[in-house]
């Protein structure tokens, strides 16, 4: 392997250091079923700049963070026929490590999956379904995420919020496409959970702003208006929605004899569109009889006892299904996988206490992504890495959405209305507690039918992170490379 390093940070008059890019390139080479290939890794800090305005007064550029990214380029490839992937988690304050340890990078974890879990220090391998094989890569950790810091004397809420994130993650990217001589590249973004939040707004942000048009949204664990999820104030939408996820988590747990998943999936979804909204709306005005029927109905569906059912008001919460579907055997099941179960910390507890799902990944990621930095990528900081960083998402501002929900919908409409070449690939795991799978599929339902040629869906059994389920992961990485191949304008 060759290492070659930045030049390090030189200094003005006043021996303050003027804060410049840190990253080390190193060479790699990659065995697949195809043949090897070879390509260069640049990981580290990129400095990231804004225009400084004073009394209307241009200042020129602040550096105001460094901004954590990983890219991978294929060695000897034409830069202007090779597309690009920008990737990120969401969170708010979730890094790339997920996408990038999980599906994209030419590397990955080792961690079983859920009931067969492998132990620590768990592993580290190669990926040869890897999207590079298709696209370069570029891996991007928003401030306060993994490795990135605003820099000193700036305030981390500064960019904490939906418009800021946008404007910095855009940022970063024109940056890179500018340094690199990509303009000309095919340019694809993928994100998950909140990162397709992000995405909607940053495709919008990046053509209508910068004038960066690109090819494909790849959208994963899915989530554009944040209605769906929300179970306070009377929404009962967000009741009906989470009911066929709720079926598919009663399914694998064996509530269902042995009915196959579609069927009962074709089930719920079926009473979520049409009945159940009615009975919801009714309130107090159900006649016994129908009333009788609900109850009977959704126990059948959710694996619940009809007595819970009914003094639930048959009204199903997201966080006391998880501690309520298998309570009788003193387990919780996931919110971001249901497939995963852990031990309940009370019996009697109203909600579980922790995500069994969370706690099964968060190790062997963390651990696997923290050796490669440092090993293989050539990067060491004394910062503490940010897998998720909870004070982000404690600080984060919806300002643009005040009393309403978060809704992106709209964005990403213009985006498409905008740029006729711009293609969407959304990816759906049934097992998803945190973005399910028919929530994302409402959503999406609010495009306009014009748009529909150029929206594509992949389902999955999996859960929030689809990837982590290994037959979803290798058709998953066939299903996101067709994507790019046939959206490449090429």
């Amino acid at each position: 392997m060759n290492n070659e390093s930045s030049t390090p940070p030189s200094e003005n008059a006043g021996s303050t250091p003027i804060p410049t890019d840190t990253t080390v390139r190193r060479s790699h080479t990659l065995s697949t079923p195809s043949g090897s290939i070879s390509y260069t890794s640049e990981s580290g800090t990129v400095v990231l700049r804004t225009d400084e305005v004073k009394d209307g007064v241009w200042q020129g550029r602040k550096a105001v963070a460094e901004v954590a990214i990983t890219a991978y380029t294929l060695d000897d490839a034409d830069p202007h026929e090779r597309p690009v992937t920008f990737a990120f988690n969401g969170g708010p304050g979730s890094s790339s490590l997920w996408l990038h340890m999980g599906l994209l990078g030419p590397r990955r974890v080792e961690m079983g999956d859920a009931g067969a879990l492998v132990p620590p220090p768990y592993g580290l391998v190669d990926n040869p379904e890897t999207l590079l094989l298709v696209s370069d890569l570029v891996f991007i950790d928003p401030v306060s995420t993994g490795l990135s810091r605003v820099l000193s004397g700036e305030k981390p809420k500064d960019f904490h919020g939906f418009t800021a994130d946008v404007e910095s993650v855009a940022e970063v990217i024109r940056n890179w496409v500018t340094r690199e001589n990509r303009w000309l590249s095919p340019k694809f973004v993928a994100g998950e959970s909140y990162g397709t939040t992000r995405s909607a707004a940053l495709a919008q942000h990046l053509q209508e702003k910068l004038g960066m048009y690109l090819n494909g949204l790849m959208m994963i664990s899915s989530v554009l208006d944040f209605g769906t999820a929300n179970f306070e104030h009377g929404n009962d939408r967000a009741h009906a929605l989470y009911l066929p996820f709720y079926a598919a988590t009663a399914h694998f747990h064996g509530k269902h004899g042995g009915r196959r998943l579609r069927d009962v999936l074709d089930e719920a979804e079926d009473y979520a569109s049409r009945d159940y909204p009615w009975v919801l709306s009714r309130g107090n005005r159900l006649i016994e009889t129908e009333r009788t029927e609900a109850v009977s109905r959704l126990a059948s569906l959710t694996g619940l006892t009809e007595d819970y059912i009914d003094r639930a008001d048959l009204r199903i919460e997201h966080w006391r299904f998880f501690g309520e579907l298998l309570r009788d055997r003193g387990m919780t099941v996931g919110r971001l996988d249901s497939r995963f179960t852990g031990l309940a910390a009370s019996r009697i507890a109203e909600n579980m206490d922790a995500d069994p799902a969370m706690d099964a990944i968060t190790g062997p990621y963390s651990a696997a992504f923290q050796h490669y930095l440092g090993t293989e990528l050539g990067v060491t900081s004394e910062q503490v890495y940010h897998a998720i960083s909870e004070d982000v998402g404690r600080d984060w501002s919806y300002k643009e959405f005040e009393n309403s929900a978060v809704y992106v919908i709209d964005r990403l409409a213009r985006a498409m209305r905008q740029n006729p070449h711009l293609a969407v690939h959304f990816a759906y795991g049934y097992y998803d507690g945190a973005t399910p799978y028919f929530c994302a599929m409402d959503d999406v339902a609010r495009l306009a039918p014009t748009l529909l040629p150029r929206l594509e869906h992949h389902f999955y059994e999996s859960g929030h992170m689809t990837y982590v389920h290994e037959p979803t992961r290798t058709q998953q990485s066939a299903d996101l490379a067709e994507f790019v191949r046939r959206h490449s304008g090429r």
